[in-house]
């Protein structure tokens, strides 16, 4: 469920990126699709394992419906999901994509008995990755590069609490909350408040 909650908030960043550059349909599936699975692709390739949405298609699916549900809003209202709210609207759900990615991939981390600090890290990764392609195809700069914002580190920030509570035995759901609570808190700050790494941002702006 959680990650195909997470699937489908990453695809609508994709499309949302689609939208901005005024693909055609297929360019919003193939972003949609490209962001929505990419992490998981990631992870799944580490640790050995099936591809999930290649032995079970529902993800493209969802990656498919949602991109196409976009590019129509864009179709019959033009300009809705681009400007100033659709950038928005884009940073904020690739932040709920980020922080449950984060969470879905340490646990599966777990499962499949590795290492917590791997864990931690398929956890970052699976997090990351799908808005790192999504950013390169669309000729962006790759948020996980913006020197004055917490992204990486709030991916891992989520992983590792969700590892640190899964250690102490906690019910699934205190899990699961813990991990959201600190990825997407951690990112929340960096876009409201700025947040970051002081001393690294003056190095950046001298």
């Amino acid at each position: 469920m959680f990650e195909a909650a997470g699937v489908a908030i990453f695809a609508l960043t994709g499309a949302l990126v689609a939208a901005r550059k005024g693909m055609d349909p297929f360019g919003f599936i193939l972003l949609a699709t490209v962001t929505g699975v990419g992490g998981g692709t990631l992870r799944d390739v580490l640790l050995g394992r099936g591809i999930f949405w290649v032995h079970n298609p529902g993800d493209v699916v969802i990656c498919t419906i949602v991109a196409l549900a976009a590019w129509a809003l864009a179709y019959l209202r033009p300009g809705v999901l681009e400007g100033w709210a659709g950038r928005k609207l884009m940073l904020w759900s690739d932040a709920a994509g980020l922080s449950l990615f984060a969470v879905v991939g340490t646990l599966r981390g777990l499962d499949a008995a590795v290492p917590v600090l791997s864990a931690v890290a398929l956890g970052a990764m699976t997090a990351t990755f799908g808005g790192i392609l999504r950013d390169i195809l669309a000729g962006d700069r790759p948020m996980v590069l913006w020197s004055r914002d917490f992204y990486v580190t709030a991916a891992t920030a989520g992983a590792a609490m969700t590892a640190l509570l899964t250690g102490l035995g906690l019910p699934v759901a205190i899990v699961v909350l813990g991990g959201l609570t600190a990825g997407f808190g951690l990112r929340a700050g960096s876009l409201l408040f700025g947040w970051s790494f002081p001393g690294l941002l003056r190095k950046a702006q001298d």
